[in-house]
């Protein structure tokens, strides 16, 4: 497909329905960019203002501006607290054994910008991506668009010229005002509400529901996992308010046959035909297995939904790391999750409980300093025999947690060491954890910048020159 250009003005469909722009969550940091994190960051957009005035009008304009790319092919759409990447990542991975060009849109990063936006189960080429964005650089600039704003135009144009069939988009923050929710998708799903992002998103789990909800779209179909009464009852308003079918996974009935284990997890599904399929993702834990299902339930409403045989194999070889990826390194066991709020620590908690890993258990963790880390370190710290706290390198300066000052604070039996910097944590942790397991989490950024120290960026090696 030729390059989009950016001379012109081409009038946009408004999508079906009102999407409300006001009231607006306020100015807040970019959640989209982490400076010096990685350098294909400032190669991009490097005026791009680094807090978000929440809204759509940006990313609408723009979009009509270059003849809205985002028309130019499916879009699926997921939103949540936690689980949005898996169910995003097992889409696309369902859809290229469908025999579907398809494009994976997914933030935060772990080591490198390009995992962010993939076409056919590959990171686009940074020149690739570098090229785009300078041709997109002066329209975002005239419009003041944020970091994460103009990257998510960038992905969008970039799946336009790749000539993708299907975007699989996962939401940024929230949902009703984040730059994602332009799209008119085919179907959307919201995993599960949690409390995560308070301060932009609402200080109860109703009102976190309301932003999320605001991804459901007139006429479009809307699964969920999510099975609280007082957040299903959010969910199930705007549906009915919008006119979407509301389908609903409840893993207590339609998962069966569990089972955990290092490789991932194993169950039975009952489809949404009422026929049940055997399925195995490399992810390991109940919570993935819902995500999986979610996933596939979404798939199922599709006018032309994958086979049996791509939806088996697709779950099966999904790639998304940093969500209890299991390493073996020099006799010992490496266990890195991206869990960064209270309920993700819980999923991973019942994930090392049920693989029973070998001991001593060492935790190396590093949390952002305005996430709710006197609620999610003690389980962890029980758990473990010994915990190093660190600083990951790739946060945002202003988002730094305190460790020492945190380690105090929980000081609850399990001897807390700290370092500063990532690699000598890294090396500690080795040293503490002889023949037993380290289990690396707290934030993307925790993992991200150990995995970098250890030489196992995800896709890598990979051909940039294509």
């Amino acid at each position: 497909m030729a390059a989009l250009g950016l001379t012109g003005r081409h009038s946009q469909e408004p999508p079906p329905g009102p999407i409300e722009t006001q009231p607006r969550l306020g100015t807040s940091p970019d959640p989209g960019r982490a400076p010096g994190a990685d350098p294909l960051l400032d190669a991009l957009f490097p005026e791009a203002p680094s807090t978000v005035d929440w809204g759509l009008d940006r990313m609408r304009t723009a979009l009509a501006e270059l003849g809205d790319p985002h028309r130019r092919y499916r879009c699926l759409h997921v939103g949540g607290t936690n689980g949005k990447g898996s169910v995003a990542s097992t889409w696309a991975s369902i859809l290229q054994r469908h025999d579907a060009r398809t494009g994976l849109y997914t933030s935060p990063h772990l080591c490198s910008f390009r995992e962010r936006i993939m076409v056919g189960g590959r990171p686009v080429p940074a020149t690739r991506l570098v090229e785009s964005a300078s041709r997109l650089r002066a329209l975002a600039s005239e419009l003041r668009m944020s970091f994460f704003e103009a990257t998510t135009l960038l992905a969008m144009v970039v799946f336009a010229e790749e000539g993708v069939d299907t975007a699989c988009i996962e939401v940024g923050l929230g949902g009703r005002l984040d730059a994602t929710n332009v799209v008119v998708p085919e179907v959307s799903a919201i995993t599960n509400v949690a409390l995560d992002h308070q301060e932009y998103l609402g200080h109860s789990l109703e009102e976190i529901a309301r932003e999320k909800a605001g991804i459901i779209k007139p006429g479009v179909p809307i699964v969920t996992a999510e099975g609280r009464p007082a957040v299903l009852e959010v969910l199930r308003a705007r549906a009915e308010e919008v006119g979407a079918p509301l389908h609903r996974v409840e893993p207590w009935r339609d998962i069966t046959d569990l089972r955990l284990g290092p490789a991932g997890t194993r169950f039975t599904l009952r489809a949404g035909t009422g026929r049940a399929i055997e399925l195995e993702t490399p992810l390991p834990g109940a919570h993935q297995a819902t995500n999986a299902a979610l996933a596939v339930r979404a798939l199922e409403l599709l006018p032309d939904p994958p086979s049996r045989e791509a939806i088996a194999a697709g779950v099966a070889r999904v790639q998304w790391p940093g969500r209890g990826q299991i390493r073996r390194i020099d006799e010992r066991l490496f266990i890195f999750d991206v869990a960064h709020n209270v309920a993700g620590v819980e999923a991973l908690v019942r994930v090392l409980a049920d693989l029973a890993p070998p001991r001593p258990i060492v935790l190396l963790t590093g949390i952002l300093g305005d996430k709710d880390w006197s609620r999610m370190l003690p389980p962890l710290v029980d758990l473990a025999d010994r915990a190093v706290f660190t600083v990951p390198s790739s946060a945002p300066a202003e988002r730094l947690w305190n460790p020492r000052k945190v380690a105090d604070t929980v000081a609850r039996g399990t001897p807390i060491e700290v370092r500063a910097r990532v690699d000598t944590a890294l090396d500690r942790a080795v040293a503490l954890a002889r023949g037993g397991t380290v289990v690396v989490t707290g934030s993307c950024h925790t993992v991200g910048d150990v995995l970098v120290v250890l030489g196992l960026n995800p896709f890598e090696p990979d051909d940039d020159s294509d």
